[in-house]
Order: structure tokens, then C-alpha cells, then sequence
């Protein structure tokens, strides 16, 4: 048997293991079984934990094997080699392992939520309903789609840029299942939602990046030294995601500290963190030590560390299988439906007071922004650092930029914003119009590529290379486009309010956190074309960016004057349930909002058009300056021509010519 196979065999065996374990210690092995009561039976109550672990395996494998073809080998210009090729079609042999465990899976939680065998719910009646009318069915559902189509599409990626958009759906094919648990029903569910996404897609990149550079040593497979030194910087960052987001999970399911050691769920937590710091251990010993003996040409004693990190690994994937198997601890919450809504009461009426105090953290937009400017620092320290100058005016913007979406996210803004339209068009139009202004003035994409440095072996792609080749994508060429981006930018939004996205969108903390990044991506988006400073497929001239901006501009003044003129409640299901008993009608607050985006478009307006007066100046400088270095290098020219003529001149004399 080879050392890849045993390695297998005894993964999967300690996932199993820690699985029985975790079973055992959360109660859900031998529950007490109440007569008159229907029971699955022990086939499915053990059945259902193992489909989901062979789901949540397969899976880990399939983002490990499509990242070490897109990102951890090195690849030819953009085309896999020979060992990224070969992941890329295992890859297509786990995602369909993915897709059948998720299928298993949803035949054992239609036996598990009916109370009965296997063999009584074979039928179209029990599966159809299970997975089309409720929510885990739905996400196994989407699951088994999903696997059969990373499968197919795997057979034919032949490029790195392939491999990529691979591990982005595989990456969300992951998030489904997790979030229609124990987060769904969580108190605090929108902390709950953003932190279980953000624990498991680091967990995916981690233990799957890991299993595959095993497997990738234990082959004997060339440019392990290059994917190894990838992967523990990219394993540096995962274990920080994983560490915080573990944190924020847990505080969004207890409800007292004392609950981590008196609750079987906490319980099992604390084991999982005694792995993840063991995990931890192993990979600072990992980057000090064995990294160093592979560049030495010694990868046996990287070999023997990596499998037995990855034993721990599977390991905790069983245990959190077994988590989630468990009920989290039950403690009391007001019987409110807006706090259930909402994930908080109501807010007291609204004062400019209370929106600079009643401060809200979301965890997603709070880790988006952090990433944003500690990347945007950290580029700006690495050009000071080699002396190389850059505007203080960007950076300025940058983090202006950064402080805007803060206080628009997190602040009592955002609180009001889930509770009154009219505050809630102040914050979409922040994120839309006023927040990309200053982050496109703050020209990240420049930054990275002068920060960045290029990839060690010629041909390969780095950060540097994959920004680059992102700037030159066909996509990235279609939605730059002048009218794609003003379409996005303007239809967008009326398609949002004026159907029933939007209050879809405010109903589930996802959506909404799709609606807000559309926001701020749209917006990014449009006025990158009009005042973006970093490079692009291609560049309006400054007399059709202004074209570009008085066409659009009106439209986002119709919108306005549309919701001041309708009669009728948008997304009135939501705020109806929500009980404000302060504040004007819903009606009167939509028209408000109507108001306020129709008077809005003067703010960005106003910014845009000097930021494009500077530039518009700037580059007449800049042309000003270029044609007089050309006059005087002619001038110059003209000069040595008459010089070099008058010593032809005296050397003929001297010849007697």
C-alpha cells in the first residue's frame, strides 16, 4: 500500500473517530427514545452525522486540489502543468463524491425530520418535499447541483484562470448547509451567519490546502519547496480567520461564559479549540523548521509533519461535524419578533445622537475593512520602506474612503438603516456614491503593482501577474465598458426597490450583505471608469467622463422622484413586522428616502467634477511639460547639427579641400 493511500485510510480514520467520539460526549449517539414517539432508528441517526462528514471531506479536498492548481504550483503563462492538471481532474472525481454524499444526506435528513427508516421515505413524495420546501433540503440541494457542475467543468480546465473560478464555486457551494443550522436560529444570527462563513472558508482553504501539498510531498511530486512556502503564508492569514471567526461563532451561541464548560456543546467547542491550537503549534514548528529542511533538499521531515497535521485536521472536521450535530446551549431572549428579525430590539427614535452612539458590529463589513486598509498600509510602508514616493493625496482618500464605510456599516446609521427607508437611502447612497469616490481615488490597483514584487520564475503567476491578468480579462473589459457600468450602476437600483429583492434582501442577513456590497461594488465600479486613477482596458477622454456623469445623474433623480410618488409601502411585510411605534409611516419615511436620493446626486456630483477638473489639469501639465522637453531636445538637436557641420567645415579647410 502506498504512503498516499495509508495516509487516506488513516485520515478518514481519525474523522470517524473524532466524529464517534464528539457523538458520544454531545449525547446525540444514544439519545433517550420517548414512546409513541416515531425514531429513525440507529441506521439513520448515525447515517446522517457520517453522509455529512463525507460531504464536508469531499468537499475540503475539492477546494484543496483546484487551489493547488490555481494558485500553490507554479504554472507556463497561465496554462497548468503537468501535477496542476492532474489535481484539476481529481478535483472533478471529489466533486462528484460531493454531490453523492449531499445526496445521501438528504435522504437521511428526510428519514430524520419524518421519524422513519430509509426504506419508508424512498419515494418522489418525501425527497421532493424535503428538497424543495425546506431550508436544509434547499441547501443540500443546491450542494449536489453545484458538485455535479465543478465536476464537469473540472474535465476541461486547462488554465490557471480556470482552476481559479473553480475554487471561487467550489468555495460557495460550501456555505449552504452550515448556514441553515444552528446559525439560522441563532439570536445574534447575523454575527452567527458572517461568522460560521468566514470560519469555513478559511477552514476549507486551510485543511484542503494542506491535504493536497501532503499528498503533493508524499508523490514525490517537483516544486514542493514553491507550493509549500505559498501555502504557510496563505495558512498565516487562515489561522487568524479561523481563530477570530471561531471566537465571534461561539459569542453569537452562548450565553455565558460558564456555558463553554457546563453545556455539552461548549464542551465540544473547547476540544476544538485544544485542535486548533495544537494546529497552530504544529504550524509555527512547520515555518521554523521544516521549510528550512525542504530548502535544503530534505522534504522527508516535512512529509512526517504535514500527514500528521493533516490527521489533526480531518480530525477537527469530524469533531465540528459532531458540533453541529448538537444543540447549542438555550438561553433567554426577548419575546420580540424584531429582535428575532433584527437581531436587536427596536432602536429608541431616532437623534443624531443616538446614530454616533448606538453603535452595531457587523463582522463581516468590520473584517472587509480591516483587509482593506491594512493591505492598502501595508503597500504604502513597503514603497517608503525603498524609498519610493507615493501621493500622501491617495492615502488620504483611501482611508477617508475606509472611515466612510466604517461608519456606515457599523454605526448607529446602520441600526436605523434596517429599520426606516429614509435612513436606510442615506446609507445606500454613502455606499453607492460617495464611499467609491474615494476609494478609486485612492488607486489600490497601482499601489499593489508598484508594491508588489514579480513572480520568482519567469512565466509564473504571483499577486502581481494574477492583478494583471484580472485587468486584461474579458470580463474585467465588458463591465468597465462606459455603458455596462452606467447600466449597472442605474438599473440596478430600480430593480432592486421596484421588485421583491428588496425585501427579500432585508429578510435574511446574507441577502442583505449582498445588497450592500452590490452597493459599494457598483458604485466602485462606475466612477473607476469616470475618475479612476488606477489603469484600465480603456479610458474615456475627461470631455466624455463629464457626458458620462450628466447622463447619469438624472436617472438617479427620477428614482427619487418614483419612490416620492408612489402610493404604495415597499418591503412593507418587513417593516410591518418590525413595530415601530415612533418616527412618521412607513409611506411617509419611503417618500423621505424619495427625497433625500433625489437631493443626494448633488454630493458626488459635486466631488466628481473636481476631482476631474485636477486630473483634467494635471494632465495638461503633464502634456505641457512632455512638449517642451520635445522642443528642447529638437533645439538641442538643431544646435549639434550646426556644430557638427561647422567642424566638417574646418577638418575640409584642413585638408584643402
Amino acid at each position: 500500500m502506498s504512503r498516499t493511500a495509508r495516509l487516506a485510510l488513516a485520515g478518514g480514520a481519525a474523522a470517524v473517530v473524532a466524529l464517534v467520539i464528539g457523538m458520544i460526549a454531545g449525547g446525540r449517539a444514544f439519545p433517550r427514545i420517548i414512546p409513541g414517539l416515531p425514531d429513525a432508528g440507529a441506521v439513520v441517526r448515525w447515517g446522517l452525522p457520517v453522509s455529512k462528514l463525507l460531504m464536508d471531506v469531499t468537499g475540503v479536498l475539492t477546494v484543496g486540489l483546484l487551489l493547488a492548481a490555481a494558485l500553490l504550483l507554479p504554472n507556463d503563462k497561465g496554462m497548468l502543468g503537468k501535477a496542476g492538471l492532474l489535481y484539476v481532474r481529481s478535483a472533478s472525481w471529489t466533486a462528484l463524491g460531493w454531490a453523492g454524499s449531499a445526496f445521501l444526506a438528504i435522504v437521511f435528513t428526510t428519514a430524520d425530520s419524518w421519524g422513519r427508516t430509509v426504506p419508508q421515505i424512498l419515494n418522489r413524495e418525501y425527497l421532493t418535499s424535503t428538497a424543495t420546501q425546506t431550508t436544509q433540503g434547499v441547501a443540500l440541494t443546491l450542494v449536489v447541483l453545484f458538485g455535479v457542475a465543478i465536476a464537469l467543468f473540472s474535465r476541461g480546465a486547462i488554465t490557471a484562470g480556470a482552476a481559479a473560478a473553480l475554487l471561487v464555486f467550489a468555495l460557495v457551494t460550501m456555505l449552504p448547509p452550515p448556514l441553515t443550522g444552528h446559525t439560522s436560529s441563532s439570536p445574534n444570527h447575523d454575527l452567527a451567519t458572517s461568522a460560521v462563513s468566514l470560519h469555513l472558508l478559511a477552514l476549507a482553504l486551510w485543511v484542503g490546502g494542506l491535504v493536497v501539498l501532503a499528498v503533493h510531498a508524499m508523490r514525490g511530486q517537483p516544486q514542493l519547496n514553491v507550493a509549500a512556502a505559498r501555502f504557510s503564508t496563505m495558512a498565516v492569514w487562515c489561522f487568524v480567520a479561523v481563530g477570530l471567526s471561531g471566537v465571534f461563532s461561539l459569542v453569537a451561541r452562548l450565553g455565558a461564559l460558564s456555558d463553554l464548560w457546563t453545556t455539552q456543546y461548549g464542551l465540544l467547542a473547547l476540544a476544538k479549540i485544544v485542535a486548533f491550537v495544537l494546529l497552530g503549534y504544529v504550524g509555527y514548528w512547520h515555518r521554523q523548521r521544516t521549510l528550512v529542511d525542504l530548502e535544503a533538499g530534505k522534504p522527508r521531515a516535512f512529509t512526517r509533519l504535514a500527514g500528521g497535521e493533516t490527521l489533526l485536521m480531518l480530525a477537527t472536521v469530524g469533531l465540528a461535524v459532531a458540533l453541529s450535530r448538537t444543540p447549542p446551549p438555550e438561553f433567554s431572549v426577548p419575546a420580540d419578533r424584531a429582535f428575532e428579525l433584527l437581531g436587536f430590539p427596536v432602536p429608541p427614535e431616532l437623534t443624531i445622537a443616538n446614530v454616533f452612539s448606538l453603535w452595531w458590529f457587523d463582522l463581516f463589513f468590520a473584517a472587509v475593512a480591516a483587509v482593506l486598509a491594512g493591505l492598502y498600509g501595508a503597500g504604502v510602508y513597503r514603497l517608503i520602506r525603498r524609498g519610493d514616493a507615493w501621493p500622501w493625496g491617495r492615502t488620504a482618500a483611501w482611508f477617508i474612503g475606509i472611515a466612510l464605510l466604517v461608519f456606515s456599516t457599523q454605526s448607529g446609521l446602520a441600526r436605523y438603516a434596517k429599520v426606516m427607508f429614509d435612513v436606510h437611502m442615506i446609507e445606500h447612497m454613502t455606499l453607492s456614491m460617495i464611499v467609491p469616490i474615494f476609494l478609486v481615488l485612492g488607486g489600490p490597483v497601482t499601489l499593489a503593482l508598484r508594491a508588489l514584487k514579480p513572480a520568482a520564475r519567469r512565466g509564473d503567476r504571483g499577486a502581481r501577474e494574477w492583478i494583471t491578468t484580472i485587468l486584461h480579462s474579458r470580463v474585467v473589459k465588458v463591465l468597465s465598458h462606459p455603458v455596462v457600468a452606467t447600466a449597472i450602476f442605474i438599473a440596478s437600483t430600480y430593480a432592486l426597490y421596484f421588485t421583491p429583492l428588496f425585501e427579500s434582501a432585508m429578510q435574511e442577513h446574507l441577502g442583505h450583505i449582498w445588497m450592500t456590497l452590490h452597493f459599494l461594488l457598483s458604485g466602485s465600479l462606475f466612477f473607476w471608469v469616470i475618475i479612476g486613477v488606477d489603469p484600465g482596458p480603456s479610458r474615456l477622454p475627461y470631455v466624455g467622463r463629464l457626458l458620462m456623469l450628466f447622463v447619469t445623474m438624472p436617472f438617479h433623480a427620477f428614482f427619487g422622484i418614483a419612490l416620492m410618488m408612489t402610493g404604495s409601502v415597499i418591503a412593507s411585510g418587513w417593516y410591518e413586522q418590525l413595530g415601530r411605534t415612533w418616527g412618521d409611516n412607513l409611506l411617509q419615511t419611503q417618500q423621505d428616502g424619495g427625497a433625500i436620493a433625489w437631493g443626494f446626486g448633488e454630493i458626488p456630483t459635486l466631488l466628481v467634477l473636481l476631482a476631474i477638473a485636477f486630473q483634467w489639469y494635471r494632465d495638461d501639465e503633464r502634456q505641457a511639460r512632455r512638449t517642451d522637453r520635445k522642443a528642447e531636445r529638437a533645439a538641442g538637436d538643431t544646435e549639434l547639427d550646426s556644430y557638427n557641420a561647422y567642424l566638417a567645415r574646418l577638418n575640409r579647410a584642413d585638408k584643402g579641400e
